[in-house]
């Protein structure tokens, strides 16, 4: 399965998808309180790297907000992520369906937007986010209020970023 992507919409797309699909994977605490989302809400913030095609990285710093519907299985964020080179103001929003995961997602300074699908079970998601011009795996982890989401998207000009998330004071 090849994964492709231009130039305008790689990293915009792979970090709105990161964000908007980490919450999902707290799932094992959060079905016993109502939904997937449940107890995910609030500001999140943390720092992590991207690496580009040819090898170079760049530190990346996102600030995130996370609001859950009542019943706890859909999920709305805002996002903005910033690098040396890179600015990205994103939204995506994400329901549930007993272990399995879909939404939307929007990055707006760069017009781009597509669909995300996957997986959560016990503190891990497996996702895939598609676009028009971008396709990107996604694997993310969630222990309490730490994150930790790796995304790759191989032949993209942003090929791989790996962020550490931290929940700020509820």
């Amino acid at each position: 399965m090849a994964l492709r992507s231009t130039k305008s919409g790689a990293l915009g797309a792979a970090v709105a998808l990161l964000l908007a699909a980490a919450p999902a994977c707290a799932q094992g605490a959060a079905e016993a309180a109502g939904g997937v989302f449940e107890g995910l809400a609030g500001a999140w913030s943390g720092n992590g790297t991207i690496t580009m095609s040819n090898g170079a990285k760049e530190r990346i710093r996102c600030r995130a907000t996370y609001v859950v519907k009542r019943s706890g299985d859909g999920l709305s964020q805002e996002l903005r992520c910033a690098s040396d080179s890179y600015r990205f103001e994103l939204s995506s929003d994400v329901s549930s369906n007993g272990t399995s995961i879909a939404g939307t997602w929007s990055e707006t300074t760069r017009r781009v937007g597509g669909n995300i699908t996957g997986r959560a079970s016990a503190g891990t998601i497996k996702a895939r986010a598609e676009g028009q011009t971008f396709n990107a795996l996604i694997g993310v982890t969630t222990r309490g209020d730490r994150q930790v989401v790796s995304i790759e998207s191989p032949g993209s000009d942003v090929s791989e970023v790996s962020i550490t998330l931290t929940r700020g004071p509820r």
